[in-house]
């Protein structure tokens, strides 16, 4: 569905993303992870068609995205940002009816009712539909924005940190609806920071340091204890649990 090809970005002069192949397919669950200032947040929004590489090709469904047009390219593909902001005091039942957006004057329109209703109850917002957006806590904004995203009914859904400021229960809930797409058929690509969440959710988890792709794989290839202690520059110990794999920090200090 998605592929990038030796994919270079650099902003202000500085190099962020350097020659980074990849590709995601329908029915996957792609986990993003790595360092502060790897280069995740950069890699989705080039996948999102948001920033353009400055070497490299990326296409969806076989198309350069660049030569999408906006509208069509709303309805093959969602984008949860890291940081949920909205101008307006809107209501969150309407912050998610924005999902249907891209459907308005098609006959996907006549269901935009029960899609919001399902994307509601799937995210547990129902109790905050009438609340204002900047009245809700960090986490029920990003619930609320995850929402909007879910209505929005695309193939691909790329999620940056989407289980930011949630509680356990929430960030199970979020993470669940993510294997539900890609069970569904659709692509799911999410950055995670924490990688024992990762490795319970993802069917496949990239691990980037430096800008460079430095593993990519199944997460028991991916989840070497020497290979995430160099990229991340402390020791870990990965351990299996009720056959999850946990990839706990070693204690430097007492």
């Amino acid at each position: 569905m998605l592929s990038l090809s030796e994919v270079s970005v650099g902003l202000a002069g500085h190099p962020i993303l350097h020659r980074v192949s990849t590709s995601v397919s329908p029915g996957e669950v792609v986990a993003l992870v790595g360092p502060n200032g790897a280069g995740k947040t950069t890699l989705l929004s080039v996948m999102a068609g948001d920033l353009a590489p400055s070497a490299g090709t990326v296409t969806l469904d076989g198309t350069p995205l660049s030569a999408w047009k906006q509208l069509p390219l709303a309805r093959r593909r969602a984008v949860l940002p890291q940081e949920h902001r909205l101008a307006f005091g809107f209501r969150a039942a309407e912050v998610v009816r924005m999902g249907r957006a891209p459907w308005a004057r098609t006959a996907s329109e006549a269901a935009d009712d029960e899609v919001v209703a399902s994307a509601m109850a799937r995210t547990d917002i129902e109790p905050l539909a009438s609340r204002t957006f900047p009245t809700l806590s960090g986490g029920e904004k990003g619930r609320t924005s995850f929402a909007r995203v879910l209505a929005q009914t695309t193939p691909l859904v790329l999620l940056d940190e989407p289980t930011a400021a949630l509680d356990l229960r929430h960030q199970d809930q979020v993470l669940a609806e993510a294997r539900r797409l890609a069970s569904g058929g659709s692509a799911v690509v999410a950055v995670l920071h924490d990688l024992s969440v990762a490795a319970a959710y993802a069917d496949r988890i990239v691990v980037l340091a430096a800008g460079e792709i430095v593993a990519d794989g199944p997460p028991r290839e991916v989840l070497d204890a020497d290979l995430i202690g160099t990229v991340y520059e402390h020791p870990v110990d990965v351990i299996e649990h009720d056959g999850r794999l946990l990839v706990v920090p070693s204690r430097i200090h007492p």
